[in-house]
């Protein structure tokens, strides 16, 4: 086999060394925005974290097959015991908790995202999509603590949707904006 056939098959694998490095990268970067947070001033409130930030920029850089495996590492972390959730949380108890829907959300984000974005960068495509996701976190993730916590939709937006709204919407913006500075770094 000539050395040219190699690196042909070779460029051609589904996941190049690269490619998984930078998945792993991303994950990492996940499990730390998980611990970077500010408390809500509510009883049993979750904290407000840079994980949104994170993942939507995840999945504004990386294709959808990339994007898929580096949240799906972050939530086999977690689910395996690993404390890679918000606050250091894991396990499927943390996931079945009232808080817990917001974050399995994000393997729903992993696939949209990459999906509604197209493939070239347009500011404007790319910061709607990435405020459509914020609010789809927040918005199922509310229905999910509706649900876990019998509350009414009255309570349920009070307490699982609006004190997230403003911080979520401008990481929203502000990753749609810095993804082609990263896109330069990746290359």
């Amino acid at each position: 086999m000539s050395t040219n056939t190699t690196t042909a098959s070779a460029g051609k694998s589904r996941f190049s060394t690269k490619r998984l490095v930078i998945c792993a990268l991303f994950a990492a970067l996940i499990c730390i925005s998980a611990y970077i947070s500010v408390p809500l001033p509510l009883p049993s409130a979750p904290k407000i974290t840079l994980l949104n930030f994170v993942v939507i920029l995840i999945t504004l850089l990386l294709p959808l097959p990339d994007s898929f495996l580096t949240v799906m590492v972050w939530m086999i972390l977690g689910l395996i015991g690993i404390p890679v959730f918000i606050g250091g949380g894991s396990g499927i108890g943390y996931l079945l908790a009232p808080y817990g829907g917001y974050t399995l959300v994000y393997p729903i984000i992993a696939i949209l995202v990459p999906l509604l974005r197209g493939k070239t960068y347009n500011r404007l495509r790319y910061t709607a999509v990435s405020l459509f996701a914020a609010l789809l976190v927040d918005f199922l993730g509310m229905l999910w603590l509706m649900h876990v916590s019998s509350y009414d939709i009255r309570t349920g937006f009070l307490t699982g949707f609006l004190p997230f709204l403003p911080l979520d919407i401008i990481k929203a913006v502000i990753a749609a904006q810095i993804v082609p500075a990263f896109k330069r770094i990746m290359r």
